[in-house]
């Protein structure tokens, strides 16, 4: 006869080894969304630039700043400013 036990809870070290192996899957997206978005940043400046337009549009990055705080709060706003500093390229 056989008697099945429900599984012993994880050990703490277990849960934050696996907590923290997921935050670095979830980093290295992050990482490759920004450099992917960067990348088309480029294009549109590019695109810009060449049909005489100005590298900035300042109205659209107004539009991404109050995205940002809305979706996450006050700390959006400098994530927001780090990503399209970033985004942007020398100015």
């Amino acid at each position: 006869m056989t008697t099945t036990s429900p599984e012993a809870p994880e050990a703490p070290e277990e849960t934050i080894a696996g907590a923290r192996e997921r935050i670095d899957v979830l980093d290295d997206r992050i990482i490759g969304l920004i450099q992917e978005r960067m990348a088309v940043s480029a294009v549109v400046q590019q695109t810009r630039i060449a049909s005489g337009g100005r590298r900035v549009h300042l109205s659209r990055e107004m539009e991404i700043l109050g995205r940002y705080r809305e979706a996450l709060g006050k700390p959006g706003t400098p994530l927001a400013m780090t990503l399209l500093e970033l985004c942007r390229g020398r100015i």
